[in-house]
């Protein structure tokens, strides 16, 4: 890590708030993010920025800014006081991840601004460019004249070219839609929330995917909310095709302060967005947990009768199939959404199991006998008023992870408050797994027992096949999500329809959805199982990996993505509502090593199954390539290990049929 130069700035005209601009590139120099202060219909000392890649617009000139609740705002009358560069280019190993190491690399400027030539109105814009994308926050030194700062909005911009199109969603649990800028208001009849009333602009969640009319593809997000209210993006009222950072509601600090990181993510190719997500990671702080050795990773099964027996056949059934844990869901403490419930009591609500026998201790020392982890379900109202009594409680009964439920989001105090909480669960080594409207962004380096998230339209509501090919590139950017496979389930529940996709499609999302705590049996029990042989691939399924690829993919259309573990690569390949037939290149083995790739694809009627899968098994290579027939709403996953010298005996080499 060294530091450079000074910037070097380009002065337009005469006085101090005449035009100032500078430049912070890439290390590879293909991204160039221009910061300038300028006139900007009619306010004098305004800021902004552009971004290029290649001299390809991605970002058009935008404005930048904070809005106060206190006058006069920080938002124009700017002059430069100063600037620091610096570059940085290292690596570093997360306890966990889609990668087991992270380059860590990008030219960073720090910008000194004081307003209203008043040195004490001090300002700093903090802006970091990497090859895969940019990034810039606000930060407020502490030797301002006050030192509270009251924080109403932010002026922060995203201007695109016309004939962006924006993979739009109105919140973290609902389904995405293409639209351009131009479509995306209330007027093209968007959907609402299904809880939301309706509010003078449609507002869409982060991160939010675009693809660009020169054919760039970009992603705008954010990173290291820890501490502020959550961004959420609408529809500039003021200029046309320019996307607009909304805050939840407002955020009061003292300075010295910094706010989260505004990012824009730029690729050539839409599965670059999804290679190059650990810059999120890198935007948070490093691990503060001395000793990580208890966070475990794994595959989880959800215990639905909140019973004695029924838990001990799940944990015989997690020994059977290389699963790391059982969940006891919603009820076992009594009815979650009532004040009156106590989450340090086991008393099982009437609703999921009339007979109430549940002996959790029981339980627990039985799994643990076996290795099997145990997590409990705590909705926000015991968290809210236990958590400091709970959390020791847990770790003396031996509960491995708590799975928030239904917590606030959103607001300063309440994103302030889960952060917290995830802290306290890591004093007590309990990993965490948070559901319902939080998305990640980042956090899971700095405390990684959050090991995933919910923040997703997963499979508790069955979404089909196209949606289900849009948040690779999209939901996934910002981190893990428990989508919750639900491998068996195919009848409904309420008001839930079965799975809407083919049994080797949801194979196949196991790998293509990064989870590190990954539930492949949501609805189904143990008693759902009949033998079927493909699910020898969750067995031998990892939930974190060494190294990731996207081989193909074009949002809303399909996916192919490889994540290797050890020697080992597994592949997951699906398609939307549409068939298909895609080439899969296995060129990411190494070369001259003969491997066994396991293929388990929708082989339909003539596989004797209810799920209908057929397996085949082949000698690859790395200049091998998959002919992969996915049937509407179908997948492949597959499984490729090193060959033996027995193998190359035992099964035929692969021969493409194109």
């Amino acid at each position: 890590m060294k530091s450079l130069p000074v910037a070097v700035l380009c002065f337009v005209g005469a006085g101090a708030l005449c035009c100032q601009s500078l430049a912070v590139k890439s290390p590879d120099n293909n991204l160039e993010f221009t910061f300038s202060i300028d006139s900007v219909n009619g306010e004098h000392g305004a800021l902004s920025y552009a971004l290029t890649y290649k001299t390809k617009n991605v970002v058009l000139e935008s404005r930048l800014g904070v809005i106060t609740v206190d006058l006069p705002q920080w938002v124009n009358n700017f002059s430069l006081s100063g600037s620091k560069r610096l570059t940085v280019d290292e690596t570093w190993k997360p306890v966990y991840g889609e990668r087991s190491t992270v380059h860590d690399r990008y030219n960073e400027c720090t910008i000194d601004l004081i307003q209203n030539g008043d040195t004490t109105r001090r300002l700093q814009v903090v802006i970091r460019v990497y090859d895969e994308g940019a990034a810039f926050c606000y930060r407020f030194p502490e030797d301002l004249s006050t030192s509270v700062i009251n924080i109403k909005d932010e002026k922060t911009e995203f201007a695109f070219e016309e004939g962006a199109v924006a993979y739009v969603t109105p919140s973290a649990q609902e389904l995405y839609y293409a639209r351009t800028l131009k479509e995306w208001s209330y007027e093209s009849n968007l959907p609402l929330p299904r809880w939301a009333a309706r509010t003078p602009d449609y507002e869409s969640e982060r991160p939010l995917t675009l693809v660009l009319p020169n054919g760039l593809f970009a992603s705008i997000g954010e990173a290291r909310l820890v501490d502020y209210s959550r961004m959420k993006f609408v529809l500039s009222r003021e200029k046309k095709n320019t996307v607009a950072a909304r805050l939840f509601g407002p955020v009061t600090e003292s300075s010295p302060f910094q706010t989260p990181w505004r990012v824009i993510m730029v690729a050539e190719r839409a599965g670059d967005l999804i290679e190059h997500n650990d810059i999120f990671l890198n935007l948070n702080s490093p691990c503060e947990i001395r000793n990580a050795g208890w966070i475990r990773p794994g595959k989880v099964i959800r215990e639905v009768t909140l019973s004695t027996a029924g838990a001990k056949e799940c944990v015989d059934f997690c020994v059977k199939h290389n699963i790391q844990y059982i969940e006891f869901d919603a009820g076992w403490y009594g009815y979650e959404y009532s004040k009156t419930s106590d989450a340090s009591k086991v008393n099982v609500d009437p609703r999921r199991n009339a007979r109430k026998d549940l002996d959790l201790q029981t339980v627990i020392a039985y799994a643990r006998q076996r290795n099997v982890g145990v997590f409990l379900y705590v909705n926000h109202r015991a968290l809210e008023t236990q958590i400091d009594d709970i959390f020791p409680l847990y770790e003396k009964w031996g509960v491995a992870g708590v799975k928030f439920g239904f917590v606030h989001v959103g607001s300063h105090r309440w994103t302030t408050w889960v952060h917290e909480a995830v802290r306290k669960a890591a004093r007590y080594d309990l990993m965490v797994d948070i559901h319902d409207e939080y998305r990640p962004t980042g956090f899971s380096r700095t405390y990684p027992n959050l090991l995933t998230q919910e923040g997703i339209y997963g499979n508790e509501c069955m979404p089909d096949a196209n949606h289900n090919t849009i948040v690779p590139f999209t939901r996934f950017l910002a981190g893990a999500a428990d989508y919750t496979i639900c491998y068996y389930y195919q009848k409904s529940i309420k008001d839930v329809p079965g799975i809407k996709t083919t049994s080797a499609h949801q194979l196949a999302l196991s790998v293509i959805y990064y989870s590190p705590l990954q539930f492949v049996l949501w609805y189904d029990k143990p008693s759902d199982y009949q033998g079927e042989p493909e699910v020898e691939f969750f067995d031998h399924l990892p939930t974190v990996w060494d190294t990731t690829r996207v081989v193909l993919g074009d949002i809303g259309k399909y996916i192919a993505t490889a994540r290797r573990s050890g020697e080992t690569w597994f592949v997951g390949a699906i398609t939307n509502n549409d068939g298909r037939t895609v080439d899969i290149p296995l060129a990411f083995l190494d070369r001259e090593k003969n491997y066994v790739a396991s293929l388990y694809a929708d082989g339909g009627e003539r596989i004797r199954t209810r799920t209908h899968v057929a397996i085949d098994r082949y000698i690859v290579e790395s200049t091998s390539v998959i002919n992969a027939d996915l049937r509407p709403s179908g997948g492949m996953a597959m499984e490729i290990r090193p060959a033996k010298d027995s193998d190359l005996h035992t099964y035929s080499r692969y021969r493409s049929s194109r």
